[in-house]
């Protein structure tokens, strides 16, 4: 998430405030790397932002072939969401480690 919200776009800053009160509720199946996320009381509401996050970020193994990408998603100016697509025949059962991303917005 960090590295994800590192860069600027609406509501970023506020996002920031929400990763140390943010916590892992439910995966989104048998050893996805994808979580549902809740936001304890106590961080910063990023206006009513709502749907997937204006950023992204494209991972790609050591040899440059993409391996996949993270996006992040909010419910009500709060993260919701971390989802991973990929693009091998193998479901991974953790993110990409995150000097294998490239963030773009």
């Amino acid at each position: 998430m960090a590295k994800l919200l590192a860069v600027d776009f609406e509501g970023a800053a506020q996002f920031r405030t929400q990763i140390p009160f943010a916590r892992v509720v439910a995966t989104w199946g048998e050893d996805s790397p994808s979580v549902d996320l809740e936001v304890a009381p106590g961080s910063e509401r990023a206006g009513l932002i709502g749907g997937e996050l204006p950023v992204s970020g494209e991972a790609r193994d050591e040899r440059g072939s993409l391996i996949g990408e993270v996006t992040l998603w909010a419910t009500d100016g709060f993260l919701s969401a971390i989802e991973y697509w990929w693009v091998s025949e193998d479901r991974p059962t953790s993110l990409p480690d995150p000097t294998l991303m490239t963030v773009s917005t």
